[in-house]
């Protein structure tokens, strides 16, 4: 299929745009046209399939489920469940709220939040698509880690007290819905229109994107961001980290920025790192959680994330060279 999308890319590029070859356009917007197509149609099988399973999956019951948990085991379900849940950190905050309404655990919770909007069928489809299995399965057990440890450490921490009022009030007053029982066809129906919605929501963000990927693609010239950000640099990471954190983006949009970045010769681990900053920690997530929470606490939330990311980051540009 990638060869047919690399076809098509090469006749709109060549034949229908006029663009002569082995140029700077050339390159940039064959690149833009057989990437942007091309993570579309995987976003559209990828979200189909994960959103069909989904429909098994009753979000009280789910809540319930790991409220009854003892503490190792409601981390990791409550990370593995980011990985089919929201696909932005601001859109996994009120799920958030329902967890901890629920009565899971603090740090449970938490380890959800940073695993929902770095970890699910869109950055796998991406990292896939762009990196290959070896990076993306790198990354995705990563970012696992990061979510579980995070939300164990804010666990242990005993930091209840910086959740606002309101919150405990409404705890364990949610009531075990059971949904209605779904036929095949009206599940297959249900994850159609979901990915499709997806894809409505996310393809501008993938095509400004892989618009600036191409940009990068085909202009910078590939020393001249390997000197700042390469391999060696030590600072490049937690820089790389920072700068990510004030930005706001899905992984629809960032993560072909990062395929553009590697290839000019940015290191893996510091690219990544970025990323994950960008997907986990952002402003409208923070003035969000503001709502439900002290400063203190998303001091706190953003201090131990954002040490895991730059760990992550250092270990990834040890192992990837």
């Amino acid at each position: 299929m990638f060869y047919l999308l690399q076809l098509l890319a090469d006749w709109l590029t060549y034949s229908i745009f006029g663009i002569t070859q082995k140029t700077l356009l050339a390159g940039a917007l064959n690149f833009f046209i057989f990437d942007t197509l091309k993570i579309i149609i995987l976003l559209l099988v990828i979200i189909f399939i994960v959103s069909f399973i989904r429909t098994y999956l009753p979000p009280e019951r789910v809540r319930l489920f790991l409220a009854k948990k003892n503490k190792l085991t409601s981390h990791i379900l409550a990370a593995l469940l980011g990985i089919i849940t929201p696909f932005c950190s601001c859109s996994a905050v009120p799920l958030f709220l329902g967890f901890v309404e629920a009565g899971v655990p603090l740090g449970a919770t938490f380890s959800f939040l940073v695993a929902s909007p770095m970890i699910n069928e869109i950055a796998l489809v991406l990292l896939i698509s762009l990196f290959g299995w070896k990076i993306a399965l790198i990354y995705i057990i990563s970012g696992l880690l990061i979510a579980i440890i995070s939300g164990l450490i804010i666990g242990r921490l005993k930091v209840e007290h910086l959740v606002a009022d309101f919150v405990w009030k409404h705890s364990h007053s949610s009531s075990a819905t059971l949904i209605t029982k779904m036929t095949f066809r009206e599940r297959a129906v249900y994850a159609k229109n979901y990915a499709l919605d997806i894809v409505k929501k996310v393809w501008p963000y993938i095509i400004i994107g892989v618009g600036i990927g191409a940009w990068i693609h085909g202009y910078v010239p590939a020393d001249f961001l390997a000197k700042y950000a390469g391999t060696g640099k030590w600072y490049a990471v937690p820089l790389a980290t920072l700068i990510g954190i004030p930005l706001y983006s899905n992984t629809a949009g960032v993560i072909p920025l990062v395929s553009a970045l590697t290839e000019k010769g940015v290191a893996m681990g510091t690219a990544l790192a970025f990323m994950m900053a960008v997907t986990a920690l952002s402003l409208p997530e923070f003035m969000i959680l503001k709502k439900i929470m002290k400063t203190k606490l998303i001091v706190i939330f953003a201090s131990v994330v954002g040490l895991g990311i730059i760990f992550t980051g250092y270990l990834f540009n040890a192992i990837l060279k």
